[in-house]
């Protein structure tokens, strides 16, 4: 028999959004590429209050689509997948509650705040973009030897972002010089991908590769994604 493995989808389901029409295609697009089953569930962040609600999964996917309805249960979900080294991939809203549960529980930073939802949080590690990125496109440049580059096996390529908010630059220094670190930069060199060094499969991404599914081309983050949930 083939080895199954299943994903968790983190966030709150909306079937008008393109990136959450788009995962389950990437998923399975991945899984029929590296011949294994594939199972999958939505999980409403309201639904988290307990690493219970998650554990049983092989791998954690971070959805598109914040703000959540409960911030709290998406960053225990990113929470488990980090210090548990259970396979985790973020994508917008995933990206930006997947540097706020880093900063708040690995570094300490318990006033960390998302500015879309604590405007005046002294501590806004995710900030509003000096240039909105609804529906946009544009070159993103991967890091040598990362796990990015490594999926995609080329050094950049142009990827789609629907976000109005990202990494605050004013605290990139302090969040990503110990295992987290930038990956992915777009041509200004601002933060577009992370990923954290001591983890088998722990990545993040601002922009949204999954939405190269609807038009039925591969997702290599998706396919990396689930080669890790399988390992």
């Amino acid at each position: 028999m083939r080895n199954t493995v299943s994903v968790g989808l983190v966030g709150d389901y909306d079937q008008t959004v393109p990136a959450h029409q788009a995962i389950p295609l990437a998923l399975q697009q991945a899984a029929e590429a590296l011949d294994i089953g594939l199972a999958f569930g939505w999980i409403p962040t309201n639904e988290i209050n307990s690493v219970s609600r998650i554990s049983s999964f092989s791998g954690i996917w971070c959805v598109p689509a914040s703000p959540y309805r409960n911030m709290d249960g998406a960053l225990l979900a990113i929470s488990h997948a980090r210090e548990s080294r259970m396979p985790f991939l973020g994508t917008c809203g995933g990206f930006q509650h997947a540097v706020i549960e880093y900063a708040r529980n690995a570094l300490g930073w318990k006033d960390a705040e998302h500015a879309e939802t604590a405007p005046d949080a002294q501590r806004a590690v995710i900030s509003q973009l000096e240039c909105s990125l609804v529906e946009a496109k544009g070159q993103v440049r991967f890091s040598p030897n990362s796990r990015i580059a490594s999926a995609y096996r080329v050094s950049e390529a142009v990827e789609g972002y629907r976000c109005r908010y990202g990494l605050n630059p004013a605290f990139r220094k302090a969040l990503l010089t110990g295992p987290l670190r930038a990956t992915a930069e777009d041509e200004s060199g601002e933060v577009r991908g992370i990923e954290l060094d001591t983890h088998p499969f722990f990545v993040a991404t601002l922009f949204q590769p999954e939405r190269g599914a609807l038009a039925g081309k591969p997702v290599p983050l998706a396919t990396a994604f689930l080669q890790a949930c399988a390992s």
